[in-house]
């Protein structure tokens, strides 16, 4: 079953034909589906299927004779996990700068490490990027609607993606398969991504040849998602050198698991913490490989930690789709004041705190209070998102919305 993604209308717009369009993001995120559906005729070919990887392995200059044996209707090709095989990437330049007209590329990848690390030719000049994550809540609505922005988000009327409970939502996450499967299936396919994936992938790629020690700070790193990056209290605790996990943090990033959280960044009256937050790319994925409950009615008192952190992911994950330059950090004083996140758009910032409460009260809004008045300029309105069954109106400049308003 197909769901529209919002990601479909930047990637066919009329800005980017003509362009080698590379699709990133983590496994199991919809980036084939998303191609299949919205655009007409393609030719795929699957890198990831080791039978299909070893010819064009052993022979990348394959690639040029089998598609100029292609009728010529056929003109939009796609090569999934493309990372697979980098040298892939000169003879699409090659065929791409023989005649433009002739082929549109499409080329999607999991991990972009390894194509740095080969120092493969990501087309300059030639290329568009972008990012597909988990389904956004932008991407459940049914109707038209204006987002916290102010921005009118897009109908799809009776075409989104069923809306889930805030159980679900915390425990399961926003994988577009695992939203669409019973529980216990869901709970199977978790488990499964954790260890077919993060583990066993991530070997194979040939970036991590220990993976006992890596295993063990997975496990951490997920616990410890949505907060602070402290390597030497991590290295205390695992027995793990700083560089090494230095290079494993990387790894996450890379392939997309992951997210480094910067700090704010704005010059303002109070100084600042600036070591970033790391979060992973979905809760439910955390959640797996975290060891911790898949059960939605059983998160109990670590409700408040999974809230904050499916709104991180929610909020990044929109930002990258949404490809407008907008972008997720937070702010943290060195006297103790925080805010969650901040939405850092072009003209306005937008500060928002996560709080567990059903009956949000004005202190709740104090730290946003704190930032509205350090950054007038900059921030109009701060947003507390919680559980609140309707909004409310804290103060003059904060508002307290329900977690599905986001």
């Amino acid at each position: 079953m197909y769901f529209p993604r919002l990601l479909s209308e930047r990637l066919e717009a009329r800005a980017s034909r003509g362009k080698v369009r590379l699709l990133f993001g983590p496994r199991q995120t919809g980036k084939t589906m998303l191609l299949e559906h919205g655009i007409p005729g393609i030719h795929r070919i699957d890198l990831g299927a080791p039978s299909e990887r070893r010819l064009y392995e052993a022979d990348p200059a394959r690639l040029a004779r089998e598609l100029k044996a292609l009728p010529v209707k056929v003109r939009s090709v796609v090569l999934d996990e493309i990372q697979k095989v980098p040298p892939l990437l000169d003879e699409v330049q090659s065929l791409y700068d023989r005649d433009r007209k002739r082929f549109e590329f499409f080329l999607t990848g999991s991990s972009a490490r390894k194509l740095r690390t080969d120092s493969a030719n990501l087309p300059p000049g030639r290329s568009h990027v972008f990012r597909l994550g988990p389904v956004t809540l932008l991407e459940t609505r049914r109707e038209s609607a204006f987002d916290w922005m102010g921005r009118k988000t897009r109908a799809e009327a009776a075409k989104g993606f069923p809306p889930q409970t805030l159980g679900r939502q915390l425990t399961l996450g926003s994988l577009p398969g695992v939203r669409l499967e019973t529980q216990a299936a869901a709970r199977e396919t978790l488990r499964a991504y954790v260890e077919n994936y993060l583990e066993e992938e991530i070997r194979r790629e040939a970036v991590v040849r220990d993976l006992g020690p890596f295993s063990s700070f997975l496990r951490l790193a997920a616990v410890e998602s949505g907060r602070t990056i402290n390597l030497t209290r991590l290295s205390q605790e695992t027995g793990i050198g700083l560089a090494t996990l230095r290079n494993y943090y990387d790894v996450l990033a890379d392939t997309f698991v992951g997210y480094r959280v910067p700090a704010y960044g704005r010059a303002g009256r109070k100084r600042l913490l600036t070591t970033p937050k790391f979060l992973f790319f979905d809760v439910g994925v955390r959640n797996a490989a975290a060891d911790a409950s898949l059960d939605p009615g059983s998160y109990g008192a670590t409700g408040g930690e999974l809230l904050e952190q499916w709104v991180g992911a929610e909020l990044v994950t929109r930002a990258m789709t949404m490809g407008q330059g907008d972008r997720v950090t937070f702010w943290r004083t060195v006297t103790g004041a925080e805010v969650d996140f901040v939405w850092e758009g072009k003209k306005a910032d937008i500060p928002i705190e996560v709080k567990w409460t059903e009956n949000p009260r004005s202190e709740d809004a104090r730290h946003l209070e704190t930032f509205l008045d350090t950054y007038p300029d900059r921030a109009p309105l701060g947003l507390l998102v919680c559980r609140t069954p309707r909004r409310q109106q804290l103060s003059e400049r904060v508002v307290a919305i329900p977690w599905d308003e986001l």
